[in-house]
């Protein structure tokens, strides 16, 4: 295995969810090479309907995260918090992401550049986000290699209408997440997950794979 791969299979490995965000400006070079990293996704029939909206404006950014708090105060946080902690961590670590999530709904507004990824031309269907979704994470991966943090959001489709008409959006294009990206507060990963053999079967539904 060459270093290259090696590099890229420690950035997967380390590109956890950064919530605390800098206000610090992100040069434009730098969102622009993480704009190119998304384009770089397949598309269906490669017909790369992607769009992609980048968000400075701070009144856009108060008006818009006003949304994503109220969904956050009043129907994500309750239901996080009086469920189980997520697969592979524990009450302690579930409650720091629980905070950091917090951290982001009552600070989302300060990340410096908000990318809001959008499709034109079709109505969300199941496999629509194919081809919006590989382009999200292209996106996050570079973030990573470059030092910046960002994460994948989507509690404002609780106010979705509310949201994309703040965001000036056409009525056939459709948003599918917000990526707020800044420089981190924190250390990047490593990502936390259940072990290969809890999700993982072979040839048919429930056979445990082979261990090799």
């Amino acid at each position: 295995m060459t270093d290259d791969a090696f590099d890229l299979f420690d950035i997967m490995a380390t590109t956890r969810s950064m919530r605390r965000l800098k206000p610090d400006p992100i040069p434009d070079e730098l969102v622009r090479r993480i704009l190119e990293a998304g384009t770089y996704a397949p598309s269906g029939g490669n017909m790369q309907r992607w769009r992609f909206l980048v968000v400075r404006d701070p009144a856009i950014k108060q008006r818009v995260g006003a949304y994503y708090k109220r969904a956050w105060d009043e129907v994500v946080s309750p239901r996080y918090r009086a469920g189980e902690p997520a697969p592979g961590t524990n009450p302690e670590r579930f409650a720091r992401m629980l905070d950091a999530a917090q951290y982001l709904a009552d600070h989302l507004y300060e990340a410096p550049v908000w990318i809001v990824p959008c499709m034109e031309g079709a109505s969300p269907t199941r496999t629509a986000g194919s081809s919006i979704y590989p382009a999200v994470q292209n996106m996050l991966l570079a973030a990573r290699a470059l030092g910046l943090g960002a994460t994948l959001t989507t509690l404002y489709l609780n106010f979705e209408k509310e949201v994309e008409a703040a965001l000036g959006l056409p009525a056939d294009v459709r948003s599918y997440a917000l990526l707020p990206i800044g420089y981190p507060m924190g250390r990047f990963g490593p990502v936390r997950r259940v072990p290969l053999a809890e999700v993982v079967y072979e040839d048919q539904w429930g056979h445990p794979m082979k261990a090799s």
